[in-house]
C-alpha cells in the first residue's frame, strides 16, 4: 500500500521537514539541512532517534558534543536538551516515539 506523501515545510532558515509516517506510537520525518544550517537546542517528550541518511553534523545531546556522518545514528532521550549544526549539506531520518503532533 502507498500512503499519500506529506508536504515539506520549512522549519528554519536552510531546513525543511516532511513526515514520511507516523502512527499515534511512532512518527517517522526527514528533515533537509543546507550547510551551516542549526537545528536549535530545544527539549521534548519524545524519545528522538537520529539516523544521518547523508551529510555531515554535530550533535548537541545533554551537553556533549558528537560529530556524525552518513550511516550514523544517535538515540536522544525524552526531556534531553539537544540540537544540532549542519557541517555538510545533508538530510536526517528521524524517528520519535510517541508521534510528534504538533508536527501534523
Amino acid at each position: 500500500m502507498t500512503l499519500p506523501a506529506f508536504p515539506t515545510t520549512p522549519t528554519d532558515t536552510g531546513i525543511t521537514r516532511q513526515v514520511l509516517s507516523h502512527s499515534p506510537e511512532m512518527m517517522v520525518v526527514s528533515f533537509r539541512f543546507e550547510s551551516g544550517a542549526e537545528g536549535r537546542l530545544h527539549r521534548h517528550p519524545h524519545v528522538q532517534s537520529t539516523y544521518v541518511a547523508r551529510g555531515r553534523f554535530r550533535f548537541f545531546r545533554g551537553g556533549e558534543a558528537h560529530e556524525l556522518k552518513a550511516g550514523d545514528s544517535l538515540v536522544i532521550p525524552g526531556d534531553t536538551e539537544h540540537g544540532c549544526q549542519c557541517l555538510e549539506a545533508g538530510e536526517l531520518i528521524d524517528c520519535f516515539t510517541p508521534r510528534r503532533d504538533d508536527f501534523l
